[in-house]
């Protein structure tokens, strides 16, 4: 067996993973010809559908560069038993090439990538049902990546591989994240935190509960499966569940002192939700995951929430018979004539319900033509608002129609000391013609 071995390569030896074994150097250059004529390399893919490349089609040839020669000489002729157990002397790598251009062109033939069914790989998603998430499955699909599948190729050509599994080389896009992904299981946890909620209302006389049947439609869970709120979606909840409760502007019924009932809109007096905070406050709500009871938060309130939010305080001024009246707890505390907005060069005094911004005593009123003294001024409607006129000898009337006000309700004395003296800051002011 000695002598058989110094001209013969051990048993096991292999040439580009091709057999040679026992061959001499002669024989195995002669056979790694044949045998690249022959070669194809079968292509395993996912869905268990099998295609090839023939080494012909790729002009697959055998270059020999003497690799050959010179493993038979590392092969000791008496160290043939102990190559059974080590195999560092029986196999190489010998020269082979082809063309790069048709192995690109036969690749991108493969059904494997022409496919018009190809499926996209998707990253698990949540479902929300029963209360709570569970978890979709993420879709592994079926779509390559060309780069890596190119050179997976090149390589198992290289080594005259038989067969390459695309799924073992790695060759297909995959989704970042899995179903059992640590990173998509505390997202779920995350988002079963959130639809725990319970916020109740206290609407007035009225209760509405936000829980997880509401909350669920404002959660979004981002590329990098953090969980979003859609603030867009919280607003116009909000809007909904809040338009009842926002007064200011609104039509409303209100009883005059003539004894008709009348519909007066316009003027910034009312209730009115502080929309933003209260996205805040009830995002905040959520991410602590609470069950609370709480009232809105308001960014301006009025003095009832059932029925006229007007109450039984304010300022009632008829512009149509110039006449005012103040009623405190329902109590009338003084009425007189007075003088509005001078019609004839449009400073009509504006229609509405306003509240009493702040009072100031003994200051002076400055305009574009006027700049006049005041003993209790009352502003409600901007720059517009109840003063005392002691430069007028006549209130009430027809006076408003060609020598009123810039505005401003004129007031007699007596009538403006006695409202300054009892009325309260955001108190309201009824405006309105009849």
């Amino acid at each position: 067996m000695t002598i058989y071995f110094t001209n013969h390569l051990y048993f096991g030896s292999e040439v580009n993973s091709i057999s040679v074994s026992g061959k001499t150097v002669v024989e195995a250059e002669k056979q790694l010809p044949s045998e690249l004529d022959a070669y194809k390399l079968v292509i395993e893919e996912r869905d268990g559908k099998k295609e090839e490349i023939n080494g012909s089609d790729i002009k697959l040839k055998y270059e020999p560069n003497g690799e050959i020669q010179k493993l038979k000489e590392r092969q000791n002729p008496f160290g043939w038993i102990s190559a059974f157990f080590n195999s560092s002397n029986s196999k190489i790598k010998e020269g082979i090439s082809y063309d790069k251009e048709l192995l690109k062109k036969q690749m991108d033939s493969l059904e494997c990538l022409t496919n018009k069914s190809i499926v996209e790989p998707k990253e698990p998603s949540f479902k929300y049902e029963n209360n709570k998430y569970i978890i979709i499955d993420e879709v592994k699909g079926n779509k390559l990546n060309k780069s890596i599948l190119e050179e997976k190729l090149a390589n198992s050509i290289n080594n005259m591989d038989k067969t390459i599994s695309l799924e073992s080389a790695d060759c297909y896009e995959k989704p970042q994240y899995t179903a059992a992904s640590q990173k998509v299981i505390d997202t779920q946890n995350l988002l079963n935190k959130y639809v725990s909620t319970k916020v109740t209302y206290n609407l007035g006389s009225k209760k509405q509960i936000v829980d997880g049947a509401i909350i669920n439609k404002w959660l979004q869970v981002n590329e990098k499966f953090e969980v979003v709120f859609d603030e867009t979606n919280i607003k116009k909840y909000l809007d909904t569940l809040f338009d009842g409760l926002n007064t200011v502007g609104k039509e409303r019924d209100f009883h005059t002192t003539m004894g008709t009932t009348i519909k007066i809109s316009g003027g910034d007096y009312g209730w009115l939700v502080d929309k933003s905070k209260e996205v805040e406050n009830l995002i905040a709500s959520v991410k602590e995951g609470q069950t609370v009871d709480r009232e809105p938060k308001y960014s301006q309130t009025a003095i009832s929430q059932d029925g006229n939010d007007i109450g039984n305080t304010y300022v009632e001024i008829n512009m149509t018979r110039q006449h005012l009246w103040f009623y405190k707890d329902g109590k009338l505390i003084v009425e007189g004539d007075v003088v509005t907005g001078n019609v004839s060069q449009n400073h009509s005094t504006r229609v509405g319900v306003y509240r009493i911004k702040y009072k100031q005593t003994n200051t002076m009123l400055k305009g574009e033509d006027y700049n006049v003294p005041v003993s209790f001024w009352m502003p409600f409607d901007g720059g517009i608002g109840i003063h005392d006129a002691r430069w007028r000898s006549a209130f009430g009337g027809n006076i408003y129609r060609t020598n009123g006000s810039h505005g401003c309700v004129n007031a007699p004395y007596y009538v403006a000391n006695a409202v300054f003296n009892s009325i309260q800051v955001g108190n309201p002011v009824v405006c309105y013609y009849e």
